[in-house]
């Protein structure tokens, strides 16, 4: 392995329309990712961008697609774990997460998912059957990530302050209204997240929060520059959410765009260990990936 920093791409995602019906692209603005992306589109954009492991998240909420992730990650030596999906509300979510980690490619499962920002509930999270869910997450020793809006966020901040026991990751920053540069609300809603050492957040998602096509990454710093001041650099990690970042940006760009916003709030280079925590270690340090291990 090379010598330079490992370098982890903690959010991405692999589908297949002609397997599993992804309900959330029907619409115009995403028709461009109505066809199948994987592994073998993916590595290249990899290879371009210094990118050595990735994280693979679901986008269905279905447990066969998730099976179907496990054993795509089974056969692919770039993805180092999955974060899939069962519903937390059932019963017997203990024996589904037992089934799933105890299957033939089950070692990558590292974490699990709720597609929160679509229930019409606001505070489905608060639910009691939720939380017996997710503390069945984190007895099976798996990461919970959180995908948010606004809407959701005192919600979730709620559920976490009452479960130190799990450990939480804030994908996307909770979708931060970029576009419309409003910080203010948005950063209030993120605040209680400071005192919360078991939450961390994903800097990815966002150049699709901004306007797609005029987005710079000094529009992106002040947003950045909320999450490193609540979260810390080492709860912080890069995600590309490739392939939605395409709606708006290429692969190596995103990468790019993050490295130059956190210049912008640094105002200058980020030290080579704040480097290293964001775009690598703290991803293998929270999902508990087998990476860069000989």
């Amino acid at each position: 392995m090379s010598e330079r920093p490992l370098v982890v791409d903690a959010h991405h995602h692999f589908w297949d329309p002609a397997r599993f019906d992804y309900a959330w692209m029907a619409g115009a603005e995403t028709a461009s990712l109505r066809r199948p992306f994987g592994p073998e589109e993916l590595e290249p954009l990899l290879a371009e961008a210094g990118v050595d492991a990735t994280l693979l998240v679901q986008a269905l909420q279905s447990v066969d697609e998730t099976r179907w992730l496990l054993e795509t990650a089974a056969a692919t030596p770039f993805v180092a774990g999955v974060v899939g999906w069962v519903d937390l509300t059932d019963p017997t979510v203990d024996e589904t997460l037992a089934d799933l980690t105890n299957s033939a490619a089950g070692r990558s499962l590292v974490g699990i998912r709720h597609m929160v920002q679509d229930e019409p509930d606001p505070e489905w999270l608060l639910r009691p059957e939720v939380t017996r869910g997710l503390q069945a997450v984190a007895a099976a020793g798996l990461v919970y990530d959180l995908l948010l809006k606004p809407p959701q966020i005192a919600a979730a901040t709620r559920l976490c302050g009452r479960l130190p026991e799990v450990r939480f990751v804030v994908d996307h920053l909770a979708k931060p209204p970029i576009a419309s540069g409003e910080i203010a609300p948005w950063a209030a809603l993120m605040e209680p997240f400071r005192e919360m050492p078991h939450v961390a957040c994903k800097l990815s998602g966002v150049v699709t929060e901004a306007d797609p096509a005029s987005w710079t990454p000094v529009e992106l710093a002040p947003f950045v520059a909320v999450a490193v001041e609540l979260f810390g650099e080492e709860r912080l990690l890069f995600g590309s959410d490739w392939p939605v970042c395409t709606l708006a940006a290429g692969y190596a760009q995103v990468k790019g765009a993050l490295e130059a916003a956190l210049e912008e709030v640094h105002g200058a280079q980020p030290s080579t260990a704040t480097r290293e925590a964001i775009f690598g270690a703290n991803a293998v340090r929270l999902y508990g990936l087998e990476v860069g291990k000989e």
